[in-house]
């Protein structure tokens, strides 16, 4: 297919608010960025979605319970509302946007029990604003034996068509994940990626039980601590770090439970250097190392992780905006070009990806009524 308008839509696991990307692209070479916003969930919301993933937790399966059918409500009347705005600022119609990607807001991600948990209305939203909806883009992964996740490694391939090769690219959002490229020799051939560890998620949660703030802001927090070696070292003992790729995980996998005790700034820095060296063990388990690290996520504003990235993986850990790009961005317009490529019956997992069978296509397609 030709290349088309397209929105992106993503609420990430720090629960910082939604972004929304609208793209030009053709789903494979071809990608535009026009117009991006980014509007913070207010605190009674992100209360609210916690709430919801701490219920889902309670769950062996995802069930539609009254209250959280009223949660996707919220999710689903704030993304809509994003959609509009965007369009409007970029005075583009809805008639000529071809489809929206809706990620959608996971309150859980249980691949080992055959499951993920998005919430989000993709029939609601294709009503609401008379464009096609693609959402539930992981589900269909996880039914036929994938991780549901990392699903960005296939804009991750189109960001960097041009650079040399190895490359990776490491998002640090709530969780942690990378994407290597290598030489294509095919479709999906030269994909790997799999999540690294935590990587805002318990930093944010640290900096909010001790100074009810959202998150440490340039990692000043961090910085004015020490690593506490014995606690580092405990957190890194998981068996998840010794797991082959590809692999995955929900939020709620670890916890800020082992660093109670230490002081605020002493619990940053150690969190702070968790995720840094969950990085670098995650390079460990890549085909050959990168020539080059881009960063792509909130992560990348922390100061102090960068520089802990660069000193655990021996590597300058190099923000996407080198490329030209805007990392806040990058995860909305993955989910616009992720859309095109359901329209196109293109895949978006793939074996190196998710552990799929095979490359799939994914996501439920809502045309409006």
């Amino acid at each position: 297919m030709g290349s088309v308008l397209a929105v992106g839509l993503m609420s990430g696991t720090s629960l910082d608010g939604v972004d929304a990307a609208l793209i030009e692209t053709d789903g494979e070479g071809h990608v535009r960025p026009i117009a991006f916003r980014s509007d913070p969930y207010s605190d009674a919301a992100r209360d609210t979605l916690r709430e919801a993933a701490r219920l889902a937790l309670t769950y062996d399966r995802p069930r539609r319970s009254p209250q959280i059918v009223e949660v996707e409500g919220l999710v689903t009347r704030r993304h809509i509302l994003a959609v509009r705005q965007l369009l409007a600022g970029a005075k583009i119609t809805p008639a000529e946007v071809a489809v929206i990607g809706f990620h959608g807001q996971t309150i859980a991600h249980r691949p080992d029990r055959g499951w993920t948990w998005q919430l989000g209305d993709g029939a609601a939203m294709a009503d609401a604003l008379g464009i096609a909806v693609v959402n539930d883009l992981r589900q269909a992964d996880v039914a036929a034996g994938g991780q549901g996740a990392p699903l960005l490694p296939v804009y991750h391939r189109a960001l960097t068509a041009a650079l040399p090769k190895p490359v990776a690219v490491l998002n640090l959002g709530g969780v942690g994940n990378i994407s290597w490229i290598g030489d294509a020799a095919g479709e999906g051939e030269a994909i790997v990626a799999f999540d690294t560890g935590p990587a805002n998620a318990l930093i944010d949660d640290w900096v909010l039980a001790q100074d009810c703030r959202r998150y440490d802001a340039d990692g000043a927090l961090a910085a004015a601590g020490q690593v506490n070696d014995a606690v580092l070292g405990t957190m890194l003992d998981h068996p998840f770090f010794d797991m082959p790729p590809p692999k995955s995980l929900d939020r709620a996998d670890f916890t800020v439970q082992p660093a109670r005790g230490l002081d605020a700034a002493d619990g940053a820095a150690t969190l702070t250097a968790f995720t840094a060296m969950s990085v670098e063990l995650g390079l460990r388990l890549l085909p050959s190392r990168p020539a080059r690290l881009i960063v792509a996520g909130g992560g990348r504003h922390n100061a102090t992780l960068m520089r802990m990235i660069g000193t655990s993986c021996g590597i300058v850990p190099e923000p996407i905006e080198a490329l030209g790009w805007n990392g806040d961005a990058t995860e909305a317009e993955g989910f616009a070009y992720m859309a095109v490529r359901r329209l196109a019956e293109l895949p978006i997992s793939f074996p190196g990806t998710t552990g799929v069978p095979a490359a799939m296509t994914g996501g439920v397609l809502h045309r409006p009524r």
